[in-house]
């Protein structure tokens, strides 16, 4: 049977070979596509990209990895700074801190429950961290064997099991990855305890870069189709502004639609996280970190927050912070037409701390009455703020603003920055009924606030009246 098949084979090649050329036989050149300078994207484009995270306004951090195992904790004492840098700060080998990599086994660990619990919040998209700087991978890399599958007793693929879950119900689902990797022996070798001195640093993670970090940057896309791509350990030495550059276009070649942090490039501002104007640095939106920006900005961006003071697990962080404070970091930001990125940092059995869901609670509580003044809105051209109680938002291409009030509203609730238009109606928002108001040039606006009014919203961190304003 093979020698009948290998002699069909050789005889329909022969009769494809005599075959007549065509009757013109000038050969035409084949021009290349043109490839794309994603860094000279046009204004409408980034725009049209942007779009969807823009109106979102709030999403989940997730700190996770092998650092949850000690918890903060090293040679039974706790170690200053943030769980995540345990490796770091505590100067623990490689060896041993793979050993925390080898009892890695988040039984507990429920993808379903973890977005639905984001989605409960008001949340509309989850940033993950796949590889943190200490280099432990969570999901399975044919990069390397140091990963969730091929290193844990745990075996399974945990960003597989959460993109999943995110697109059932229709959460984003965007990926943290660090630039550095303290595991990797050509990555961050000077400066980490376990490291290696050497005169070739530069060559050592220019090879990284190209033979492990986009690789496996390269599998993140391809294989769990993030909407974000979060960078974070930007300021390695040897990475360089160019590289940045160059990571920035490779990845959008990767997915041209997929939105990327500054944190690609070298050119964030301290925490403050915005850019230096100094150079044309890449990356879509700045990164302020543990704060709110003092006011509004030309650039897109986004507060990441820790809900306590670490944002890996740490058994001994007990200083978390209120759910008011949370919800007012929250509306602080929409009102400077910024997002607001939430962290959780579970536990090593995959359990989501119970003061996170507490607070995670409360503020899916408010969000369900008073979502609409943080989605899809924008900085007021009015302004954001009256005072230091009182923000405003815009809901986006209508006439309606929101004031949202920090402070439990007196019978006489009074704005001076908005005016209404004539015969409109303004509402309190968790009440079904208009409330009456009275407008006057010199004293600005006035919202008559009946006890019982505010009887029947409840207690809450903040109150939202709904202004349609004249233009």
């Amino acid at each position: 049977m093979k020698t009948l098949r290998w002699t069909v084979l050789i005889v329909l090649w022969m009769a494809s070979c005599k075959q007549k050329p065509a009757a013109n036989t000038t050969t035409e050149k084949v021009v290349p596509e043109k490839s794309v300078n994603y860094l000279e994207e046009s204004e409408e484009d980034f725009d049209e990209r942007m779009a969807w995270w823009r109106d979102a306004r709030f999403g989940m951090f997730i700190h996770w990895g092998a650092y949850a195992v000690p918890a903060g904790r090293y040679q039974g004492k706790e170690v200053a700074s943030v769980g995540e840098w345990i490796m770091q700060n505590a100067k623990i080998p490689i060896e041993e801190y793979e050993e925390y990599a080898r009892k890695f086994n988040p039984t507990s660990f429920d993808a379903e429950k973890w977005v639905a619990t984001a989605k409960d919040a008001g949340m509309k998209y989850m940033v993950i961290t796949s590889k943190h700087h200490d280099g432990f991978c969570l999901w399975d890399s044919e990069v390397t064997d140091y990963d969730i599958v091929d290193y844990s007793p745990y075996g399974k693929d945990i960003l597989k099991a959460l993109s999943e879950a995110c697109k059932k119900q229709g959460i984003k689902f965007g990926l943290y990855h660090s630039i550095m990797d303290w595991h990797h022996p050509d990555s961050h070798a000077d400066t980490y305890a376990g490291g290696t001195p050497s005169e070739n640093n530069e060559a050592r993670f220019a090879n990284y870069l190209e033979n492990y970090l986009k690789p496996q940057l390269k599998e993140l896309v391809e294989n769990y189709d993030p909407a974000i791509l979060w960078f974070d350990g930007e300021w390695e030495k040897e990475f360089t502004h160019r590289q940045g550059q160059e990571l920035y276009q490779y990845v959008r070649t990767l997915k041209p639609e997929i939105i990327i942090n500054n944190r690609v490039d070298k050119g964030r501002k301290g925490m403050q996280g915005m850019n230096k104007e100094d150079s044309d640095y890449a990356g879509d939106f700045g990164t302020p970190e543990q704060e709110v920006l003092a006011g509004t900005s030309a650039l897109d961006w986004e507060s990441c927050m820790t809900m306590n003071d670490t944002w890996g697990y740490k058994t001994d962080d007990k200083n978390w912070k209120s759910s008011q404070n949370l919800i007012r970091h929250l509306v602080d930001a929409a009102a400077k037409g910024g997002n607001y990125l939430l962290n959780i940092g579970p536990d090593a059995a995959g359990n989501i701390p119970e003061a996170s869901l507490e607070r995670l609670d409360d503020i899916g509580r408010w969000m369900k009455v008073n979502g609409e003044a943080v989605y899809g809105t924008e900085s007021p051209e009015s302004g954001f703020e009256e005072g230091d109680d009182i923000r405003f938002t815009a809901k986006k291409s209508t006439p309606f603003c929101y004031a949202v009030t920090f402070k439990r509203p007196e019978n006489t609730f009074r704005l001076k920055n908005l005016k209404p238009e004539a015969g409109s109606e303004i509402r309190l928002l968790g009440y079904e009924q208009p409330l009456t108001w009275d407008y006057q040039e010199d004293s600005g606006l006035a919202i008559s606030v009946p006890a019982t009014v505010l009887e029947q919203v409840g207690e809450t961190p903040a109150w939202t009246f709904k202004i349609e304003t004249r233009k």
